[in-house]
């Protein structure tokens, strides 16, 4: 059942229509709608407004409730119908930090209230409708409208544009940029959640497109479009939004007292930041607010629709006659017991869930427990389900059965993903003064892009400057070979001399040593594989139970993990999986799955982790999480005294107790299991080599799983993919509950607010603060301020047994805050301290923010991350940026990874031991990797040529001879600076372009470039098709390609007892020459032969000949 038909369901209930006969006649103006629970407010809105249509404004008590609200609207009447009207601050108007992204959010919902009979619900809340509006007027009059085919001049708009505050750039990324190419021009209007793209011919607008921030590509055309600037800027915005709204708009409100007295409560709070940032006194904060009277008044007209209200304050009165769904708290009796109740009383059941995986679920344990319960899956879900008496319909969520945490999106995230992925962007570009290693000849520094002229032509090249300010030109067809040099933290890498050998000496030596730790690894591999171990019976019921309680909804990656565990464990083979995943990815619950699955066969599971509040924490975790299933768990650790511990071994010995957890306490002599049969690792690298010594004993016919928060690079998991097998969880869970993030000053009134409110809701909270010296005073600060919280202190100078008793205790509840430096361990895990205050945040890196606030947020409450920083105009541009970008988005997916690779350096460490971490710091990350692929390659071709002989099912042709093939010319290849204006832009198009190893990727190249630039001239179709002239010689076995003077040479194989000279390729090249005997000749100069081809004008040309060359049959011979 698809979700838009609960609207017509409820379009035909009695009291629906009773209401909207009510509004229509205009007689009663408060009307009470009493006896709706859950989410049957959102769906008796959407059935009015179906009835009604006009406008209706939605009224919810603060900006969480809205959002649900929103949310709930949004998908019952469709997302175009339905517009949310935040506040235009961060947080609290008191702080004065506005918000782009909610910015866009308004002036969207003022835009669609100028049209002439505006059909839409607007959701708001009294901190937004308290701020007040331009008026229509004002509005109407800084509105600029274009339509296609309409004749304006480029230049007049960029004129309005630049009247309205917008500011010209050569991307644009946020609202209030445009940006000029050639014909084309990109506006970021407020009034739209995605930019502009307009098109020019001449000056007539040709097209119209919205186009995606971060990839830069087009998405929808349309006919009209409006660009209103910044509405905030206006001073003179006198109005209030319910003075906008047309004639008959009918208000629902959740509870009318409390807006009145939220909207009072703001006009009477006192600024926070009295500068430039913020408001200069109360007065000028007054300026932006209504009174809680101005307010009242605007309301007299309106039909006002109340969920909660005093039945004497109502002219009417309509009862429905609905309750909220029970609470099952994942008890499947109870749901079991409820439901069958449900349907004897003739009741239909209708169960909402965002994926059909989930309904099948939920079948599925209803089947293994042999319940016969039929329910209609609808295809969306709802914030709160509720039954309805009236309709003997019942409307249940999942994610409530399950206990799962619901989570609202607002579209204000698309506005703000242009901060985050020009930030990205930054970091792997080339700017002037960067280290650039050339896997050829090292490190050297980026001298930015040169024009050269050969023969006649002009060309680029991308200068590179060596020791002694040797200067190395490196042609733009051979930008594959340069990347960015990414070290140790920041440290500058040592220039290389050219020429001087130093630098091939290195790569050698590198190779050599990953080779013998490669070695070491696929021989391991080699010998479990010959082993054999305990296959595990297939999922039982109760371990289906166990994983659809999981209170978030699994990713997909998570579901594959936890297939590919569940394989293994099934296989005869022993398993050894490695599970990467990022902090609070969803790690524990794939080894939690394991481990009961283990235990549903009889068998016992060993936890073992590297620190002792690391085993009490899992040890936490495995009980809460496995209570309601028949398991025995207990923990062993320095924290136990002797008697517990020889207690747990006798049940241990005996077969009692099902999983223990552990520190290496576990691989102790006496510690004997009765019948292991799975071994859980957490965080190996940390363990020292006897324990891992140990642990290989032990593991050669146990199946092993292996759980890591480090990132392990990509080109690593590639390369180790045949030395063990791999899981990686990167996306974040959808539900988790995003974190508040703010940047605020230092300020004793914020660190206390902070505390108070974590301490009154019962939580803790972090406060980073990463210098020793003043650590101390940090904490004199906060006991002043908050006298009764309970403040403990850890850093890395303390005796390791008292640190640890100061997080074991932080942990048991026994502080409330805890002062430290960044030495907290990313393994610990506090659900109750959803509040984090970093100091001195902008000496922090990205990742490092991210990993800090990876802490908080890890249960389904609201969790709060405060980073302290100076005045950001006091920054230099990169911190200012960073912390923008970390605080604009509040979840990080996949884009983080790029900025992860300070991680992936020590993931690489950590993995091939520590010394690999300083040829990492000479090398530069992306070479390391380059050379490590080659070691694997070569091992796998060479020495364990047998083990993966099955594997290589590479066919035998010409690649196989030259690794890569160069190209040279003298004709004009290149993006005119006219075609592309900024040199940055063009070097990493240039390298995107140069790394194309697909003809699909080429076409969606040719197709971006054409979206973002225009029509590409004539030189920059020449460079693209070199691409494809580079695949088809490097087919052909061709070294290198060199087109001057209108002749094309082909270089062959330097050897001369190649195998390619018997080849098929080869072949081919001799028969061409052979019918072209004219324009072809085969040449030996010093050793190397080549064929030279005449009157090769262009590179078109030489695509068309070498396409001949491999369309002709080797003559037989």
């Amino acid at each position: 059942m698809d979700i838009k038909d609960l609207q017509t369901l409820y379009a035909a209930h009695p009291q629906i229509g009773a209401v909207a006969a009510l509004v229509k006649r205009g007689d009663a103006r408060d009307v009470l709608l009493a006896g709706l629970h859950g989410s049957s407010r959102a769906v008796c809105t959407a059935a009015l407004f179906g009835r009604l249509g006009g406008c209706l404004l939605c009224l919810m008590n603060d900006l969480e409730e809205a959002g649900y609200f929103y949310n709930d609207l949004v998908q019952l009447a469709g997302e175009g119908r339905v517009s949310f009207f935040p506040s235009a601050y961060q947080r609290d108007i008191k702080y004065g930090h506005t918000d782009a992204a909610n910015e866009v959010l308004r002036t969207e919902a003022l835009a669609a209230l100028q049209a002439a009979n505006p059909e839409l619900i607007i959701v708001s809340y009294p901190d937004a409708v308290a701020e007040r509006v331009p008026a229509r007027s004002t509005l109407q009059k800084n509105t600029l409208e274009l339509h296609t085919g309409e004749g304006v001049d480029p230049l007049f708009v960029s004129d309005v544009l630049d009247t309205y505050g917008f500011t010209q750039t050569d991307y644009v990324y946020e609202p209030g940029q445009y940006a000029v190419r050639g014909s084309i021009m990109d506006i970021f209007s407020y009034s739209n959640e995605r930019p502009y793209r307009v098109d020019f011919f001449g000056s007539e607008i040709e097209s119209i497109r919205t186009f995606d921030v971060e990839t830069q590509l087009s998405q929808d055309k349309l006919t009209a479009i409006c660009i209103i600037p910044e509405i905030s800027r206006y001073g003179h915005a006198d109005s209030s939004l319910l003075e906008l709204l047309p004639r008959g708009t009918a208000v629902v409100m959740s509870d009318a007292a409390w807006c009145r007295q939220r909207i009072a409560a703001l006009w009477d709070e006192e600024p926070v930041n009295k500068d430039d940032e913020g408001f200069a006194d109360r007065e000028a904060m007054r300026r932006k607010l209504i009174r809680a009277e101005d307010f009242a008044r605007a309301l007299e007209p309106l039909t006002r629709l109340h969920f909660q209200a005093r039945a004497e304050d109502a002219a009417a009165i309509l009862r429905f006659d609905t309750a909220p769904q029970p609470l099952f708290q994942k008890n499947f009796d109870l749901v079991s017991q409820s439901f069958r109740q449900y349907l004897r009383e003739g009741y239909t059941i209708h169960l909402l869930t965002d994926s059909e995986k989930q309904a099948e679920r939920i079948r599925d344990i209803f089947k293994d427990r042999g319940d016969d319960i039929a329910f209609t899956p609808v295809n969306r879900t709802l914030h709160e389900g509720f039954t309805d008496h009236t309709l003997r319909s019942c409307f249940f969520t999942d994610h409530q059965i399950f206990g799962r945490f619901h989570k609202y999106n607002l579209r204000s995230d698309r506005a703000r993903s242009g901060k985050m992925a020009l930030t990205l962007k930054e970091l792997n570009q080339f700017t002037p003064g960067d280290f650039i290693v050339h896997i050829d000849h090292g490190v050297g520094r980026f001298g930015g892009l040169v024009r050269t002229e050969v023969n006649g032509h002009l060309q680029e090249a991308v200068k590179l400057i060596y020791r002694n300010n040797d200067i190395l030109f490196v042609s733009i067809h051979a930008l594959h070979k340069l990347s960015k040099y990414k070290g140790k933290d920041g440290e500058a890498p040592a220039l290389n001399k050219l020429g001087s050998g130093t630098w091939e000496k290195l790569k050698d030596r590198t190779k050599k040593k990953v080779k013998d730790i490669a070695r070491d690894l696929i021989r391991l591999y080699a010998t479990r594989r010959q082993q054999k171990g305990f296959a595990f019976s297939p999922d039982s019921f109760m371990q289906d139970e166990l994983e659809a309680s999981f209170i978030y909804e699994d990713t997909p990656d998570q579901m594959r993990a936890t297939a590919e565990v569940k394989a293994d464990m099934e296989r005869e083979r022993p398993m050894d999986r490695l599970v990467c995943g990022d902090v609070g990815f969803g790690k524990t619950e794939v080894a939690m799955r394991a481990a009961f699955k283990a235990v549903a066969d009889n068998k016992q599971v060993a936890v073992l982790v590297p620190t002792t509040v690391l085993a009490f924490q899992h040890y936490h975790t495995f009980c809460k999480r496995l209570k309601d299933f028949p398991c025995t768990i207990d923990y062993i650790s320095r924290a136990r005294t002797t008697s517990e511990i020889k207690a747990i071994l006798r049940r241990l010995a005996s077969g009692e107790l099902n999983i223990l957890i552990g520190t290496h306490r576990i691989v102790g002599r006496d510690v004997r299991f009765k019948d292991l049969g799975l071994l859980i690792i957490d965080e190996e690298q940390k363990f020292g080599v006897s324990v891992k010594e140990k642990l290989r004993q032990l593991r050669t016919n146990v199946d092993t799983l292996t759980l890591t928060a480090t990132p392990i690079p990509r080109t690593l998991q590639f390369s180790l993919m045949g030395a063990r097998d791999l899981s990686n969880i990167t996306t974040p869970p959808p539900n988790r509950y995003p974190v508040q993030t703010e940047i605020q000053r230092f300020n004793a009134d914020i660190i206390r607010e902070a505390i108070s409110f974590e301490m009154s809701r019962n939580g803790q909270v972090f406060v980073i603060n990463n210098r020793i010296q003043n650590i101390y005073e940090i904490e004199a600060l906060i006991r002043r301020e908050v006298p009764d919280a309970r403040v403990a202190v850890g850093h890395g100078r303390m005796e390791p047994e008292a640190l640890e008793r100061v997080v074991i205790d932080f942990v048991n509840y026994e502080y409330d805050v805890l002062v430290a430096t960044t030495i907290l361990e990313n393994g610990i895990d506090v659900s109750n301290a959803n509040t984090i205050i970093v100091c001195d945040a902008h000496h922090f890196g990205l990742s490092e923010l991210h990993q800090l606030r990876g802490r908080v947020g890890r249960s389904n409450r609201k969790a709060f991350c405060y980073l302290l920083a100076p005045p950001l105009t006091t920054l230099p541009p990169d911190a200012r940026r960073r912390l923008q970008a970390i605080e604009s988005f509040s979840e990080l997916g996949s884009g983080m990874h790029i900025a992860m690779q300070d991680l992936d350096i020590r993931g690489a460490g950590n993995m091939l031991g520590a010394e690999q971490s300083g040829f990492i710091a000479d090398l530069g990350y992306e070479t390391y990797q380059k050379i490590l692929e080659e070691a694997v390659d070569e091992l796998k071709a060479d020495e364990f040529a047998d083990l993966y002989a099955g594997d290589d099912t590479a066919s035998e042709t010409a690649e196989t001879y030259v690794r890569e093939t160069f190209v040279e010319s003298d004709l004009e290849l290149m993006f005119p600076p006219t075609y592309i204006p900024n040199d940055s832009e063009r070097v990493a198009l240039y390298r995107e372009l140069d790394s194309i190893e697909t003809d699909d990727a080429l076409k969606r190249f040719v197709s971006a470039l054409q979206d973002r630039f225009g029509r590409i001239p004539t030189e920059g179709e020449e460079l693209i098709r070199v691409v494809g002239l580079r695949r088809m010689a490097r087919r052909l076995g061709i070294e290198k390609v060199v087109l001057k003077r209108s002749l094309m040479a082909l270089y062959l194989p330097t050897a001369a007892d190649s195998p390619y000279y018997q080849s098929r390729a080869f072949g081919r090249l001799l028969t061409y020459i052979g019918l072209h005997p004219r324009s072809c000749q085969l040449r030996e100069q010093n050793g190397r032969r080549s064929i030279v081809i005449r009157n090769v004008a262009s590179v078109a040309a030489a695509v068309r000949c070498l396409t001949e060359v491999e369309h002709t049959e080797p003559e037989a011979g």
